[in-house]
């Protein structure tokens, strides 16, 4: 059984599954690519949407949940849900996987997403209970509402990572960099044998491996794109960790630590509905207003993009593990990250004058202040819209 190491760093028992997840997703990303020009999963580039240079399979969800179920299968026994936690990925995994087939429709995409919300719920995944923090810390003990938040919970996670994959590398680095905050959380509660935070090192372990694996065909250009399978599998992958490690945890402002270093995607999210809604347009209709969108608008390239992504998801990370006493580390962490933050903001100013421009077109109504016009849709058919 492994179990939160006694003796020894606990970083070691991350170490395997990390290496393992890494590797398989790695050699199962060729046969996903071939698996999606066979079943017609493929982006193709048309100079609108599409925005990639050429026809791109887009099924590389199913090598990340390969690498990660092998993973998990190896290493996790001493997570007390390990089958039930492959059973709830691996059933969103294929559930979107025939979507990136078949490109169903919102309404049906949301059928997936709270089904297998549901089924979690069904096997035992659930929120329980909540910390609420103040001078003595208090338990609120769901009851009738444990259902319908933990539903709530896992859509939420699944449509932020969704509404992130738009541009090259940049769900899957934000995702190993949030994993990685999750690792680090459990870390600080592990106490002797304790199987719950072992089991969140393990798994976020394996999440952090199976991204940087698919980052390896993914990073700008991309040769392969996650999909919705890839995205929907992260999404829960994640709520599965926070439901498991931080939830369920009695510890004063817990729940805030994947709130906080999900603070890019969820309030991407949260920002794309309300600016939906204001137009009076459905909030699962397709714009040009992502962050990932304004950021290509007004200049910045892939890379850059990323980047941008990846510096203020460790940001947000490492406030979020103040929480925990992080302090010195976390303090030149984030000093650090700052600073390249700024650095990549300076170098782009400088490099090129910015011209206004309105990129608005009647499907995406939005307009943004940049060097160029941009299509309505740079994304890859990896988000829900």
């Amino acid at each position: 059984m492994i179990v939160a190491a006694t003796t020894g760093s606990p970083w070691l028992n991350a170490l395997p599954p990390f290496l393992i997840a890494s590797a398989v997703c790695i050699a199962a990303v060729p046969g996903s690519m071939w698996l999606a020009r066979r079943t017609g999963a493929v982006a193709q580039p048309d100079g609108d949407r599409h925005l990639h240079a050429r026809p791109t399979p887009r099924l590389g969800g199913i090598a990340l949940f390969i690498g990660f179920a092998v993973a998990i299968a190896i290493f996790g026994s001493g997570i007390t849900d390990r089958w039930q936690v492959v059973a709830v990925t691996g059933a969103i995994t294929i559930a979107m996987a025939i979507d990136d087939i078949l490109d169903l429709n919102w309404l049906s995409k949301l059928g997936i997403e709270v089904g297998v919300g549901v089924l979690a719920v069904v096997l035992g995944i659930t929120i329980t209970s909540i910390a609420i923090p103040g001078a003595h810390t208090s338990l609120w003990e769901l009851g009738l509402l444990t259902a319908p938040v933990t539903v709530v919970w896992l859509v939420g996670m699944q449509v932020s990572v969704n509404l992130l994959d738009g541009a090259d590398g940049v769900a899957a680095g934000v995702v190993a960099i949030v994993a990685g905050v999750c690792l680090l959380a459990a870390i600080s509660r592990l106490t002797g044998n304790d199987h719950v935070q072992g089991g969140v090192v393990i798994l976020s372990g394996a999440v952090m491996g199976c991204c940087l694996g698919f980052l390896v065909f993914n990073l700008p250009p991309a040769r392969v794109f996650m999909g919705d399978s890839g995205s929907h599998f992260l999404g829960i992958a994640l709520g599965v960790i926070t439901i498991l490690g931080v939830a369920k945890v009695v510890v004063g402002l817990s729940i805030l630590v994947p709130l906080i270093a999900l603070g890019l995607p969820i309030g991407d999210t949260l920002f794309a509905i309300v600016r939906r809604a204001l137009s009076g347009r459905n909030p699962a209709a397709a714009d040009a207003g992502h962050l990932h969108h304004r950021l290509r608008a007004v200049g910045l390239n892939p890379i850059e993009t990323a980047l941008t992504f990846y510096l203020v998801t460790g940001i947000l990370g490492c406030l979020a593990l103040t929480i925990y006493g992080h302090r010195r580390i976390i303090d030149v962490a984030l000093g650090l990250l700052v600073v390249a933050l700024a650095a990549l903001i300076w170098r782009n100013r400088r490099r090129a004058p910015r011209l206004p421009f309105v990129a608005a077109i009647e499907e995406s109504e939005v307009q943004v202040d940049g060097r160029r016009a941009l299509p309505s849709h740079i994304h890859h058919r990896g988000e829900a819209d």
